[in-house]
């Protein structure tokens, strides 16, 4: 079973991936839009994973 602190890293982590990707794109979308939308589908999948793991540490935290 993961713990609270598990849970809380592994969101900053996760978080902080999804932003880099976004920059990424961001700073692509002129030159390789093909890359870009690359990066930003990574991203959303990033941040549906930290919304998965946010409701995971709401029920941690309730139990």
């Amino acid at each position: 079973m993961k713990t609270v602190e598990d849970v809380r890293s592994r969101i900053k982590e996760l978080s902080k991936q999804a932003s880099e990707l976004m920059h990424k794109a961001a700073e692509l979308c002129l030159s390789d839009i093909e890359q870009a939308r690359n990066y930003s589908q990574q991203a959303r999948e990033g941040m549906h994973r930290c919304e998965t793991l946010r409701q995971e540490l709401k029920r941690l935290q309730a139990s």
